[in-house]
């Protein structure tokens, strides 16, 4: 594998979280059926996996600055970088003893992600990008987005809205229009899961809304640099910022944008 002294530094981070998480979530399958429940243990896991995340970025980066899912937001010295990071992203699949969840770690620059890493600790699959050298599995596997340009041939994917979130009639109402028109659409409860899921060609787009920045730094540039595109729900969103995006395929991107949207 070739990547930058960042994208390596990305990657070991990554490993090191996963492989405490492998060990915790193997305890919370058996956490389960216990009287305490695994709520606090899952809690605890996923804390520290961010506090090993953060110590080996910013102790080999020490003046970018922090993003992350449980501890907040940090500037640092160099006010253009800026880690954003989601230790267990995927945290409700983890929680029933679900192996599908991930570590997502995703390095802006003046406001652009340029390095990516989501890391799949159960199934050792490591997804990794950097701007302008395309996208990648492992050591050595590039991917690219499907070549699929038949909509009833296509599989998508999204997140249901659960909870205090607003956007569930939105969303029924996408999948009103979707579902009759392709060949299914999938809910795994992984945003950086499902993102590097379309840069590696077994989703033909997915869609979102309500997302935070953690969610999706991992995986836009993955999708990106594996020839796929990403824009907002509606025109002026930035899919970063306000967490609302549409992702797939060059093939059937118009298609799937234009039903998201409900464009005539």
């Amino acid at each position: 594998m070739q990547g930058s002294a960042n994208l390596n530094l990305m990657i070991k981070a990554a490993r090191r979280a996963g492989r405490s998480l492998v060990k915790d979530f193997r305890e919370v399958e058996n956490l389960q059926v216990s009287t305490k429940g695994p709520g606090d243990f899952v809690t605890k896991a996923d804390r520290e996996a961010e506090r090993m995340i953060r110590e080996d970025l910013m102790g080999g980066r020490p003046t970018y600055g922090w993003l992350g899912e449980e501890t907040g937001a940090a500037a640092g010295a160099d006010p253009t970088r800026r880690w954003i990071v989601d230790p267990l992203d995927g945290t409700t699949n983890f929680l029933h003893g679900m192996p599908h969840w991930a570590v997502s770690i995703g390095l802006e620059h003046k406001g652009e992600i340029v390095s990516s890493v989501v890391y799949d600790a159960a199934k050792d699959e490591m997804f990794w990008a950097e701007k302008g050298s395309g996208a990648w599995l492992n050591d050595s596997r590039r991917i690219r987005v499907s070549g699929r340009r038949t909509m009833s041939e296509a599989v998508f994917a999204t997140g249901v809205p659960f909870g205090a979130k607003k956007t569930l009639p939105a969303t029924l109402q996408d999948l009103a229009r979707l579902m009759p028109a392709c060949a299914g659409v999938r809910r795994w409860g992984s945003a950086a899961l499902d993102l590097a899921y379309v840069a590696a060609g077994r989703y033909e787009g997915y869609w979102e809304r309500e997302l935070s920045p953690w969610d999706v730094a991992g995986g836009i540039l993955l999708v990106k640099e594996a020839g796929g595109m990403v824009t907002g729900i509606r025109e002026t969103q930035d899919p970063l910022e306000d967490g609302s995006l549409i992702a797939g395929n060059e093939g059937l991107f118009e298609a799937f944008r234009k039903i998201i949207r409900n464009d005539s």
